[in-house]
């Protein structure tokens, strides 16, 4: 099992003839996934990809040739929203948007659309998901990835990435790793993917990987105090950061209250996730968590 993505995924790369769209598209394609058209308007008809994916003007028309259900948005801040939107009219269920950089304002004309229309958004700002050995759907790589029953959650691309090489160290792989992004406003949530995770049958513990800043990770360490059966490890970062100084993602910044590193991590612990002192560890505790 999995979530959000799988072996059955049929995936369209909208801005696949630019440079990023080129390399990670590649990428997906050599690592199994079933990307089945690209989008770029005025590119329409042409094949790329030693002429294994066939160019679409817009989704609506990739949708209605290939039968897509998932897309993946390599395009430039100034544009992706509006690739969002035209992929949630064209019906795509799950989107995920790599590109970072889009602006607070678009966002909330996006939100407000994937809301109506059911769709599932990603991101931005995100490097993807992987579900082993099915599909890989954005910038992580697969090879540090192990089949197994951990599912992985991280607001930050290169932690998702220690968190499942710490995890494979300890001898154990993933169902599915996503990486939800650290924007302000993103789309899909911790509490989420927990939900997720927690109805897939093959999932049997899951880390989460947070930072300060907003309030996701107590609301998410709430919901699962409340609902979660299987194990969870948390693992905070920037806990050295100082409060009013944005850290990395626009959505890291203190302002004091909850949002800081130590108020989440007694949050976390009050709610029964064991939370890893260092990201070195996080694969040690979560094999003792699900001993």
């Amino acid at each position: 099992m999995s979530i959000l993505v799988n072996k059955d995924s049929k995936v369209v790369v909208q801005g696949i003839t630019g440079s990023e769209g080129q390399f990670h598209a590649g990428q997906m394609l050599d690592y199994g996934t079933n990307v089945v058209a690209g989008v770029t308007p005025g590119k329409g008809g042409q094949k790329t990809l030693d002429d294994r994916v066939l160019v679409f003007n817009s989704v609506e028309e990739a949708v209605k040739h290939s039968g897509a259900d998932t897309s993946i948005i390599f395009v430039p801040p100034p544009f992706a929203a509006e690739a969002v939107i035209e992929a949630s009219f064209a019906g795509i269920s799950v989107v995920v948007c790599i590109t970072e950089g889009v602006p607070v304002h678009d966002m909330l004309k996006v939100k407000r659309v994937v809301n109506q229309n059911g769709t599932r958004l990603v991101g931005p700002n995100c490097p993807g998901i992987i579900t082993v050995d099915e599909c890989k759907l954005g910038i992580m790589p697969g090879f540090i990835c192990t089949k197994g029953n951990i599912g992985v959650i991280s607001k930050s691309g290169t932690l998702t990435y220690e968190a499942i090489d710490q995890c494979v160290n300890a001898g154990l792989g993933q169902t599915t790793a996503i990486g939800i992004g650290g924007d302000p406003i993103i789309g899909t949530t911790m509490q989420d993917c927990l939900e997720l995770f927690e109805a897939d049958p093959e999932t049997e513990g899951v880390v989460i990987i947070g930072e300060i800043g907003g309030q996701m990770e107590i609301e998410a360490a709430q919901w699962a105090n409340e609902n979660m059966s299987k194990p969870i490890t948390g693992f905070i970062a920037g806990q050295t950061a100082p409060p009013g100084r944005r850290m990395g993602h626009a959505g890291a910044i203190v302002s004091g209250g909850d949002d800081t590193a130590e108020a989440k991590i007694r949050i976390l612990k009050e709610c029964g996730i064991t939370v890893a002192e260092s990201v070195a560890d996080i694969g040690a505790v979560m094999k003792a968590s699900m001993a």
